[in-house]
């Protein structure tokens, strides 16, 4: 539908942005308690946040991905 997308909020900026616009990317979060001992506790999370175009390029995001569809496509050939 037109006009209906959803805004995302830009994780470096802050700038509201559709989420059809926004570049997507997988952001791995670790959490620990820093023990040496048995008692440590590890977490490790996956977290999607959303760039606007403007940062992911600044990022190096949105080149990336790019490149990695290009090669995925090489591959396949």
């Amino acid at each position: 539908m037109r006009g209906k997308n959803t805004l995302v909020i830009c994780e470096s900026c802050g700038r509201k942005v559709p989420r059809n616009k926004a570049v997507t990317f997988e952001k791995a979060i670790s959490f620990s308690t820093d023990m040496k001992n048995a008692n440590d506790v590890r977490f490790f999370e996956r977290r999607k946040v959303y760039y606007c175009i403007s940062c992911a390029k600044h990022r190096g995001i949105f080149e990336k991905k790019k490149r990695m569809a290009m090669r995925k496509d090489n591959k396949l050939v």
